[in-house]
């Protein structure tokens, strides 16, 4: 019998992790349905084709799926650099597009819920795991220590 820990053991999520997490799929859900429907049904873009349309407003979301379906908090912290062009997006629609107002509304909405909960639940849940990101100051205080041991 080994008194170490099982290292393939799952660890808990607290309640904190799990509303996070509840708000960045809420908001990632809501773009993937949203753009869509939005974007091809009730308000298709005139000059772009479809496939334009595809590859620059959906193609994006579906890059971190994988992650999160799998639980990843590493995906959940670098898809915010996805709902960043949603974020443009719908504050540009809010200046030239008024008259969408509703479905910018939503966009921003949803890019919000999904940009606080995958930074908040990528911050709980990598703790939670043991994972950290090292500060650069460590890191230069190491090398530095390397280096005058060196000499």
């Amino acid at each position: 019998m080994s008194l170490e820990p099982e290292l393939n053991k799952p660890v808990a999520k607290k309640p904190i992790t799990k509303r996070f997490q509840r708000f960045a799929l809420i908001g990632y859900i809501g773009l993937l349905v949203l753009m869509p429907i939005w974007l091809f049904l009730i308000a298709p873009r005139e000059g772009h084709s479809n496939a334009f349309i595809f590859v620059v407003y959906i193609l994006p979301l579906l890059l971190p799926l994988k992650g999160i379906i799998q639980d990843k908090p590493y995906t959940y912290a670098w898809a915010n650099f996805i709902v960043m062009f949603y974020f443009i997006h719908g504050f540009t629609l809010l200046w030239v597009a008024q008259e969408q107002l509703i479905w910018v509304l939503l966009e921003l909405t949803f890019a919000s819920l999904m940009f606080i909960g995958c930074t908040y639940y990528a911050r709980h849940r990598g703790q939670e795991l043991g994972l950290k990101i090292r500060k650069l100051k460590e890191e230069l205080a190491e090398e530095k220590a390397a280096h005058e041991h060196d000499k």
